[in-house]
């Protein structure tokens, strides 16, 4: 039987810490949220491995070092409001809400959507609330946010999401350019949102946020 609170520990100490993530919040919530309990049955046992996991339709759970190092750009506070796209099967969600003051998971997928409130609800996360529902077009009743994480790469941001961002709030996205990926942190003044790039990585592309290519006649 897997020693899931040693692997634990051996995923914050081998992949967290060596990342330079070190904030105690987060730390915190990646040793007491147990990763197994939000991927599919079968794969359990690789649940604290240091890549990426598809958990199936679409849907990703990042790698340990790359959801800590987007945690610790996003910088989220006890008092605040963040909205978690593309949550699967709600890990994203748990760890946030011990950061947090309240969590709006969206995903949509409805098998996904309806096992990740369940999980929640099992695991006492009572902060958090999975909505069912288009990623892209977001939550905007229950904004607006003062940070917004998407749970896999994009190719652009949808006005939508930007709308739902409070002015002097934060987003932070893995951008995709074919090969190569990285994570970006935008900071919104003036209903515009000023990008930086943090660090290099790469995750599944999500449905919907594809850069539109248009048709232009010769």
């Amino acid at each position: 039987m897997t020693d899931y609170k040693t692997a634990r520990i051996a995923m914050v100490d081998c992949q967290v810490r060596p990342s330079d993530v070190t904030k105690y919040p987060i730390i915190d919530a990646l040793l007491s949220t147990p990763r197994e309990a939000y991927v599919p049955d079968a794969i359990r046992p690789v649940a604290y491995a240091g890549e990426h996991i598809s958990l199936g339709n679409g849907r990703t759970l990042l790698d340990p070092r790359t959801f800590a190092k987007m945690l610790d750009a996003l910088n989220v506070q006890p008092n605040e409001m963040v909205l978690d796209l593309g949550c699967g099967l709600g890990y994203s969600s748990a760890i946030l809400a011990k950061m947090a003051e309240a969590v709006v998971s969206v995903e949509s997928d409805p098998d996904m959507a309806k096992a990740a409130s369940e999980t929640l609800s099992e695991q006492s996360v009572d902060n958090a609330y999975v909505a069912l529902g288009d990623l892209a077009s977001g939550n905007a009743k229950n904004g607006p946010y003062d940070a917004i994480i998407l749970q896999g790469s994009v190719q652009t941001i949808p006005a939508a999401l930007v709308e739902q961002l409070k002015d002097g709030g934060r987003i932070c996205a893995l951008f995709q350019d074919n090969n190569h990926g990285e994570c970006r942190i935008g900071y919104k003044s003036q209903e515009k949102i000023s990008w930086r790039t943090v660090f290099n990585a790469t995750a599944p592309l999500i449905n919907g946020f594809e850069t539109i290519k248009e048709f232009k006649f010769a």
